[in-house]
């Protein structure tokens, strides 16, 4: 089954999970081919029924690992924290980093700009609509 699988860490990040979770996204990524969403809100709340979609959807807050949940991953949308990102980039999942614009001093700016220009990451804000790219962009560089 083809996954999508958000990760916010272990702040909140309700931009990105409503990003996520609204009707043209979902739509974009079931013509896409993936059956199945996984989100990890964190802090957040928890995303609204999504029944309407032929998506299967599951949710949680934490978990000890993220590992399996990567493993099983076809496509990884993370917030820019440093430890999501490595974790993701070294299970060599394509990714999709999300900046939070409303954090101040933003310090996850630099290090998802950064994985950017390196060719690991594709990187946007929610108000980039992420999922109009061609899924090819979304696969990180192995070269190098």
């Amino acid at each position: 089954m083809k996954s999508v699988f958000v990760t916010v860490g272990t702040t909140s990040f309700d931009d990105l999970i409503a990003t996520i979770c609204s009707p043209a996204a979902l739509q974009v990524l079931q013509s896409r081919g993936y059956e199945k969403l996984v989100l990890q809100v964190g802090r957040g709340a928890l995303p609204p029924s999504l029944s309407g979609t032929a998506l299967a959807v599951e949710a949680f807050r934490y978990k000890e690992s993220l590992a399996e949940d990567l493993g099983r991953a076809d496509l990884v949308v993370s917030h820019a924290g440093a430890g999501s990102c490595l974790e993701a980039l070294g299970k060599e999942k394509p990714l999709v980093v999300v900046i939070n614009e409303k954090l101040m001093n933003n310090h996850q700016l630099e290090l998802a700009k950064q994985l950017h220009r390196d060719g690991h990451v594709f990187c946007c804000n929610c108000r980039t609509h992420v999922f109009r790219l061609k899924e090819e962009q979304f696969k990180p560089n192995r070269s190098g």
